[in-house]
């Protein structure tokens, strides 16, 4: 099932306004077509993402080039940034001491 299916599956598309596609297939061995959609949704490289809003047009684009694109909504794009802040923010530093603790030193 490709991540279009599974999105497609989860949410439908039509409740919300805004769409976040983010390419995540590269370009090069793609037919012409494709690539002109591409460009045509303002995707230049892989792993960008763009917010669109949510038309027949756009649907249809998206269509077109499933297989080279993940679709958001804007509940699922900002879930998988929160995730990634809290993936990538600082922890408290793990402090080991190897001196021996002053329990076991007084028996």
């Amino acid at each position: 099932m490709s991540a279009y299916n599974a999105f497609k599956a989860c949410v439908p598309v039509e409740w919300s306004s805004h769409l976040y596609i983010t390419l995540v297939r590269g370009m090069p061995g793609t037919r012409r077509l494709h690539r002109r959609t591409i460009e045509a949704l303002h995707l230049g490289k892989c792993n960008r993402t763009v917010k669109r809003t949510n038309t027949p047009t756009v649907r249809g684009m998206i269509q077109q080039v499933k297989r080279l694109v993940v679709v958001e909504t804007a509940e699922m794009y900002n879930a998988r940034k929160q995730k990634e802040a809290n993936h990538r923010a600082l922890r408290p530093p793990l402090v080991i001491s190897h001196l021996p603790s002053a329990s076991t030193a007084s028996t």
